[in-house]
């Protein structure tokens, strides 16, 4: 195994830890408006250019844009999220997966680019002992700072340590 493969299953484990550790008891509107907030507040503390969102297969729960961000942004909020909520792993994992078996999205796959992307930024809200039901997302920064941010409130509002990378 390459150098940069040991690195990337490195990541992959610590992606397995996040989602394990970041699960909640129950989830619904008002906690989406709340995890929304916390994470709305560490971007814009940080001043970053970026839109978050929370939301389920069917509907936005949570959507907000700060200074900076674009209308692009938006398009891949629905793309990583779209990952996220058909394979039920953080669109980072996804990725890196992807990438340590030498493949990247296709057609033979059953999805596309125009659909689905494989970047960091997108994590499940898996409810403890019930499965993934919604994702949330931040899009604007390089891929690895989006899904930083993302842990980073989870791990605030759910008040526990998540390791990071």
């Amino acid at each position: 195994m390459s150098e940069l493969e040991q690195h990337r299953q490195a990541r992959i484990d610590i992606l397995r830890q996040q989602e394990q550790l970041a699960q909640f008891d129950a989830f619904g509107e008002e906690t989406a408006y709340d995890l929304g907030c916390v994470l709305y507040a560490l971007a814009r503390s940080a001043r970053a250019p970026v839109a978050v969102n929370i939301r389920t297969s069917d509907r936005a729960l949570f959507h907000a844009v700060l200074p900076g961000a674009t209308p692009d942004n938006d398009t891949w909020i629905r793309r990583k999220s779209n990952v996220v909520l058909r394979y039920h792993q953080s669109s980072l994992l996804f990725g890196d997966t992807l990438a340590l078996k030498g493949r990247v999205i296709n057609p033979d796959m059953g999805i596309g680019y125009e659909d689905f992307a494989a970047h960091g930024g997108s994590v499940p809200i898996r409810i403890r002992h019930t499965g993934v039901i919604a994702a949330i997302t931040v899009s604007g920064l390089p891929q690895l700072d989006d899904h930083r941010m993302v842990i980073a409130a989870l791990g605030q509002f759910l008040k526990c340590e998540i390791p990071g990378f």
